[in-house]
């Protein structure tokens, strides 16, 4: 199968499965079946694209060119590789889990739940692939409307009110900010493709560099730095397995993936650091990292506990991307693959947390770990993977991160970076903790709670034991964030 084929191949597929649930829709269990063989023929895809493109085959598709100059076109690199990598592997387990989810919780509208994830899938491909800017805004703005109906599914006002946060935030700032930044790229280098060492050297002038990249980092709102961070606590109101794709699989992967697109594809590493084009801005990260896990500390809602835990997280790829060292960038691209398996398992466990016993507050899980050990050993897993400890992946995203600092001289960000782990261990641990080893609260028995449903568990089971080999065998990913720094040009 030729490369273009296969390229167009995983950005349709998605769609095509989309049109073969609302076809089903009568029959609950041809409607999953469909969603499952969907979602494994797109993981073989990104595979097999991984594959050949390691291997040195190039991947492109020029589709239409509205105006001169600006087309709407895909080009495989590095960088999105991976994210289309993690995508499309998570998919098939997100599936997995949200159909124990939906049948367990008894969810009204499943059939336009699982329409709207897989064009949200066929969306995340299309920013993955995306060969410029114009194209990738293009997918990033349908990501966003094609989440909507997932964070408004419930339906009730509190949904309908998040989605307002939600799309209120997320289009006002890309519209707003992120489109004008694309607009001024055209402007001053009179391209917006993605090219090897950025476009600007030499059209920009480095005292306006810095104005531009702040309208790149605020305008690309699903990267949720505050300010802008609002609507992912807000858009908890979801149920679990859309909070998983917000928070593992799609958009806010998308967010601090476009972000890193920028840096490296837009303004280049060297333009970055022989200008100092970040400067006050990467203490905006900084403190987004810190800020965001002071307040996880004070949730006792799961969801919002773990929403905020994101938040900080993502700005660990944001400072790496700021930060423009050939480490830091590779931490942080690794962080796209390491976060997305521990925090999605930390989702299916709130989730599973949820289905069995109906409990949603950290306050309520004393002794409930003997009643659902699996549930709260993936999280413990997920949970150390998240603060960085070894055996687990996110110990060498976080590693790569520090090096950054100290290759960039950033000590006290090197610092911030230490803090927030420890920070970690204080919002994440006492949640197995107490589930494990506390004692229920008086007249309160866990005899009649089980584990959730078998496919709820197979799906933590496959993300937390992933954490776990991600650290033996982080090479995929390693190999992938090695290239953005030093491959050929995208």
């Amino acid at each position: 199968m030729s490369a273009t084929t296969l390229l167009l191949l995983t950005l349709l597929l998605p769609l095509a499965g989309a049109v073969g649930i609302v076809a089903a829709r009568r029959y609950p269990n041809v409607r999953e079946a469909v969603t499952l063989v969907t979602a494994a023929l797109v993981a073989i895809l990104v595979v097999l694209i991984a594959n050949r493109f390691l291997d040195g085959e190039v991947f492109a598709l020029h589709v239409v060119e509205p105006l001169p100059g600006v087309s709407i076109a895909f080009r495989i690199e590095a960088l999105g590789m991976l994210f289309a990598l993690v995508a499309g592997l998570l998919w098939i387990v997100t599936s997995i889990y949200s159909i124990g989810y939906m049948r367990g919780h008894n969810e009204k509208n499943q059939t336009r739940f699982f329409v709207a994830f897989a064009i949200a899938i066929s969306c995340t491909m299309g920013i993955a692939f995306s060969a410029n800017l114009f194209t990738l805004f293009l997918f990033y703005e349908l990501l966003t409307i094609s989440t909507y109906p997932l964070v408004t599914h419930a339906g009730t006002d509190k949904a309908r009110q998040g989605g307002r946060v939600y799309l209120g935030i997320l289009l006002g700032t890309s519209i707003g900010l992120f489109l004008l930044a694309i607009l001024v790229t055209w402007f001053v280098s009179g391209t917006v493709t993605f090219q090897e060492g950025g476009v600007l050297a030499g059209k920009l002038d480095p005292a306006w560099a810095g104005v531009l990249y702040a309208l790149f980092l605020f305008g690309i709102g699903k990267a949720a730095l505050m300010p802008f961070h609002r609507w992912l606590p807000a858009a908890m109101v979801a149920p679990t397995p859309v909070s998983a794709l917000l928070h593992a699989v799609a958009v806010v992967k998308a967010g601090v993936f476009t972000l890193l697109k920028v840096t490296i594809y837009i303004f280049g590493s060297d333009f970055i650091l022989s200008n100092d084009v970040t400067g006050w801005l990467i203490w905006v990260a900084a403190a987004t990292i810190l800020l965001a896990s002071l307040i996880a500390m004070n949730k006792d809602n799961i969801k919002a506990r773990l929403a905020y835990s994101t938040v900080s997280q993502l700005s660990y790829i944001a400072l790496g991307a700021m930060l423009a060292s050939k480490s830091s960038l590779i931490g942080a691209t690794m962080h796209i693959a390491m976060h997305a398996f521990a925090k999605i398992t930390l989702f299916f466990a709130a989730g599973a947390i949820l289905v069995a016993s109906h409990k949603k507050l950290v306050s309520e899980l004393d002794g409930l770990g003997r009643a659902m050990p699996v549930t709260f050993t993936a999280f413990f897993i997920g949970a150390l993977s998240i603060i960085g400890l070894p055996p687990f992946g996110g110990m060498w995203s976080k590693w790569y991160l520090a090096l950054g600092a100290v290759e960039t001289t950033q000590l006290l960000l090197l610092a911030v970076l230490m803090i927030s782990s420890l920070l970690n261990i204080m919002y994440l641990l006492p949640i197995p903790i107490r589930a494990f080893f506390g004692k229920p609260k008086s007249g309160e028995h866990y005899t009649k709670i089980a584990e959730a449903p078998k496919s709820i568990l197979l799906a933590m089971i496959i993300t937390s034991g992933a954490c776990i080999v991600l650290f033996f065998n982080p090479e995929p990913f390693y190999t992938l964030a090695g290239l953005i720094s030093t491959g050929p040009a995208p």
